[in-house]
């Protein structure tokens, strides 16, 4: 006898779902960040900064990792690597909302030109953070979905986006780590 498996979507897999989580995190993360009441989660909470640091750098070493591992043609090192970059993704996200609702904002105190060069790298780094949403959760439905022409396709603004959000990360965490 024969057992017939039954194909269940989850939310990578539903194209309308994506979408709607193009927005729905951007504007969620906004907001959340944005209570002025902040929730007393405990001291624990002040130490990660250094964790989303340390996120950002190894998710920018996962996204070269793979750009390697798919040019070398080793399929399954890729899709390992960009799945864990991907849950280190998810995890940046909840890190960076749980500090940020339980934590006054940090001022940068640097001063002259080092401050503007700052302030570049901060606001690009948001600002793209916000459009790289959809790019990944795409690439990653187009992958699941095997359609790998448009994987291809999306992965080329994803990838180069990604990077420089997860780089820039570092980079403004660096920069700011002595006024924490």
């Amino acid at each position: 006898m024969s057992v017939k498996t039954q194909s269940y979507p989850t939310l990578l897999t539903n194209r309308r779902a994506i979408n709607i989580l193009s927005i729905v995190i951007p504007v969620a993360v906004a907001l959340l960040i944005g209570i002025r009441q902040k929730v007393p989660l405990g001291e624990w909470t002040s130490a990660l900064p250094h964790a989303i640091g340390i996120i950002n750098a190894a998710t920018s070493l996962l996204l070269i990792a793979a750009v390697v591992a798919i040019k070398q043609q080793k399929v399954e090192l890729h899709r390992k690597l960009m799945t864990t970059a991907f849950a280190l993704g998810a995890i940046f996200l909840v890190t960076y909302i749980t500090y940020h609702i339980s934590n006054p904002s940090t001022s940068y105190g640097g001063e002259g030109a080092i401050r503007y060069l700052y302030y570049f790298l901060l606001i690009s780094h948001i600002l793209l953070s916000i459009v790289v949403v959809r790019y990944v959760l795409l690439a990653m439905y187009y992958a699941l979905n095997k359609q790998f022409g448009d994987h291809r396709r999306i992965v080329k603004l994803a990838f180069p986006i990604w990077l420089y959000v997860s780089i820039t990360g570092v980079a403004v965490y660096l920069m700011i780590s002595p006024y924490y």
